[in-house]
């Protein structure tokens, strides 16, 4: 027998649908995944396998062919076991293949069956919108963040075996968020999503004296100018910097989406967080690497500049930092966009911010 299920893998800050086609035949029992797969999702199949005991399934017992198309792009992450999972499920009949006809599904598994929190659900569901699924299956953990997507059905789940259930009743209706009256950019009542030691906003009004600095910072603010802050230690550069962010407009709809896309793609949402609300404000340490600062690695991941973007870059002593990584800001900077380029892909993270540095005399 045979089942597909659509799910998506990240490229960049985007998410690209993927038909995971699952077939099981008489022979050899032995799972194999085909289609450029990374080494997540290679490993899912150990995950997958101690899911279906604690979900009270047993493995198959025949040949398990598992395709991901399309085959020639290279796709990462573990947000497709739980398609693998229900694939696989389908195809041995515990529930009908027709019932995941139009239905996108995205899910980490976990050893005893429960469905975690995955990166990039923000574009998953975007991209689920786009093409007009039926429904998303994806985490309870993500689902504040596909709320934020319009013409959406999100349907969480917390467990492979509610996943089936799911699957079983067919019934998405009841799931449907009609957007209910969301607040009014710049009225937000509290930031959310940016992870840090506490909720505490800097708050311009903390700076006493600095009259100089501060028109500065206000003149900069307003034109969206970049900064350098020159002073002895001691002087308040770096309280100065943090404090900036909280002086400039208040983030639009469409930034907060762009901001919380790039931010949700590296990982850094707090599970049950939506949109972020606030400007971020990245401070790297100047023995940051070229990749680290603009993005990069073997699986292309957003950098300092980009998890900066909509926000305040700060760059405290930047006569450190080396002038190699240094040259790299020029493009950032001229184009708003960094593209990353490797073997068979390209990806584009962008990253629109104010540059803030400090030095010493």
């Amino acid at each position: 027998m045979q089942a597909r299920v659509e799910s998506f893998t990240l490229s960049g800050i985007e998410a690209v649908p993927i038909e995971v086609q699952v077939s099981v035949d008489n022979g050899y029992p032995v799972t194999t995944i085909v289609g450029l797969a990374g080494k997540a999702i290679r490993e899912s199949l150990d995950r997958i396998t101690a899911a279906f005991h604690g979900a009270g399934f047993s493995t198959p017992d025949r040949r398990v062919t598992v395709n991901l198309a399309p085959a020639e792009l290279p796709k990462e992450g573990s947000a497709l076991d739980l398609a693998i999972a229900l694939g696989m499920l389908a195809a041995l009949g515990v529930f009908p293949a027709g019932a995941l006809e139009g239905i996108a599904v995205a899910g980490e598994l976990s050893l005893d069956g429960e469905v975690r929190p995955v990166r990039g659900a923000l574009a998953i569901a975007l991209a689920a919108s786009r093409l007009r699924r039926r429904a998303l299956l994806l985490p309870a953990g993500n689902l504040a963040e596909a709320r934020e997507v319009d013409r959406l059905v999100a349907v969480p789940v917390q467990s492979l075996v509610e996943a089936i259930e799911r699957l079983r009743e067919g019934r998405w209706e009841k799931e449907i968020d009609h957007g209910a009256a969301r607040p009014a950019p710049g009225t937000w009542p509290e930031p959310a999503g940016l992870p840090g030691p506490s909720s505490h906003e800097p708050d311009f009004a903390e700076i006493r004296g600095q009259a100089a600095a501060k028109r500065a910072l206000e003149v900069a603010a307003a034109g969206g100018h970049n900064l350098l802050l020159s002073g002895p230690p001691g002087a308040g550069k770096t309280l100065l910097a943090q404090r900036l962010s909280g002086i400039l407009p208040p983030l639009g709809r469409e930034e907060s989406l762009e901001v919380t896309l790039v931010h949700s793609v590296a990982g850094l949402l707090r599970p049950g967080s939506g949109l972020v609300r606030s400007r971020p404000f990245r401070a790297p340490h100047h023995t940051v690497s070229g990749p680290g600062l603009v993005g990069g690695g073997a699986v292309p991941r957003p950098g300092e500049v980009s998890l900066a973007h909509g926000g305040v870059l700060f760059l405290d002593e930047m006569p450190e930092f080396r002038a190699q990584v240094l040259n790299l800001l020029r493009q950032p900077l001229e184009e708003g966009t960094v593209r990353v380029v490797r073997v068979g892909r390209t990806v584009s993270f962008p990253c629109r911010f104010m540059l803030v540095g400090a030095m010493n005399p």
